[in-house]
């Protein structure tokens, strides 16, 4: 059954949004997010201090497509008035390793004894802060943030061995305000 939905997005004070065929961009205080969107069939319109997604005659998919994509401006909106934040904990029981930031690069050195050490390249657009044994990722992108974070649990991760007994690594405790 085919229905008249919209979605409304309100845009507060200090935030701008441009539209622009599919494109969305959202300068905010913290920074700028430029993204692209495969519309299909919806239709975006910028009103006063809104943006209204919608379609006359919206099927199922015209209303997945059409919360996900206000589901994803709300976060840009949201990333550009204050940065998604993950916090990540250095864990070690058998070996004690170093984790060090040079420049772009992340050096996790002796991990469980390794005399190679691992690296990891830092996606434009992400910030890492290394306080010992603690860990921070923010960025106003949330699924940048997000895959950061999951970058440095993926460099730790072990193979081969008793997970419940060598529990070594790094891991997320913190997801953009929730405790995991």
């Amino acid at each position: 059954m085919k229905k008249n939905l919209q979605q409304t997005i309100e845009i507060p004070e200090g935030v701008e949004v441009s539209l622009d065929e599919g494109s969305v961009t959202v300068k905010g205080k913290q920074g700028e997010i430029n993204r692209s969107f495969d519309l299909g069939k919806l239709n975006f319109e910028k009103k006063d201090n809104k943006i209204i997604i919608g379609n006359k005659k919206s099927t199922k998919r015209e209303k997945k497509m059409m919360n996900t994509i206000a589901q994803h401006i709300r976060n840009m909106i949201k990333g550009v008035q204050e940065k998604f934040e993950y916090k990540l904990k250095v864990c070690f029981s058998h070996f004690p390793m170093t984790v060090k930031q040079e420049g772009k690069k992340i050096i996790v050195q002796n991990f469980l004894g390794e005399k190679v050490p691992r690296e990891m390249t830092l996606p434009k657009g992400a910030e890492v802060k290394i306080d010992k044994a603690e860990i921070t990722v923010t960025s106003v992108d949330k699924e940048l943030a997000g895959q950061t974070a999951a970058n440095f649990e993926i460099l730790t991760k072990i193979g081969g061995r008793d997970k419940r007994v060598f529990q070594d690594g790094i891991y997320i405790i913190n997801k953009a305000g929730r405790e995991m």
